[in-house]
């Protein structure tokens, strides 16, 4: 009983420390030198950003969860009705070309799978038909190729297939040891 007392204080003055340090820090030197920073995926105007990838799915710059293949968008995000790169056909992409206003490019993120050079030059034959420039990538080049189109206004689309297994730095494992080797702990300055 003790300890779930000690947790519930903590809880509350954890909350009222993030409450209070939230806040934005104007500043007022406008000078020579004065560096600002802008993060592109809390910018509202920035319209949809990946934050992030998984084998189940997409998490997006709003917090919203996308589970499995999606096509994405500047601002809407739709479900992309496909199991593998194998299932991308002139079908499957057929939504792409019936947008209006009309995409100026359509990246493509096949997961982690390896394609043939036939696979992506038919995807492109077939794009290009309608005038529409294609980029064949694997899910992670794929996804960071549609944010940086998009935080550049471009009209761009995405197509992206989760993939079968994900890839760990040294930066992954090194904050997932940290996380895991003091869940319950917290600060008390």
């Amino acid at each position: 009983m003790h300890s779930v007392l000690r947790l519930r204080t903590a809880f509350r003055s954890t909350i009222a420390k993030n409450i209070c340090t939230s806040h934005v820090r104007q500043s007022t030197y406008e000078g020579d030198g004065k560096t600002s920073v802008s993060i592109l995926n809390r910018e509202a105007d920035a319209g949809l950003l990946i934050n992030s990838f998984s084998q189940v799915g997409f998490r997006l710059s709003n917090d919203m969860k996308v589970i499995g293949p999606m096509a994405i968008f500047p601002r809407s995000v739709l479900s992309w009705n496909v199991e593998s790169h194998e299932d991308i056909t002139e079908e499957s992409l057929s939504l792409f070309t019936a947008l209006e206003p009309k995409i100026d490019i359509l990246v493509i993120g096949i997961g982690d799978q390896q394609t043939t050079p036939a696979f992506t030059k038919k995807i492109i034959e077939f794009m290009k038909k309608y005038r529409i420039n294609v980029e064949v990538l694997n899910t992670e080049q794929a996804c960071a190729t549609f944010n940086f189109l998009n935080a550049e206004s471009r009209v761009v689309a995405a197509a992206l297939i989760p993939p079968v297994s994900l890839r760990f730095n040294e930066d992954d494992l090194m904050r997932t040891h940290i996380a895991s080797s003091r869940p319950f702990e917290l600060d008390e300055k």
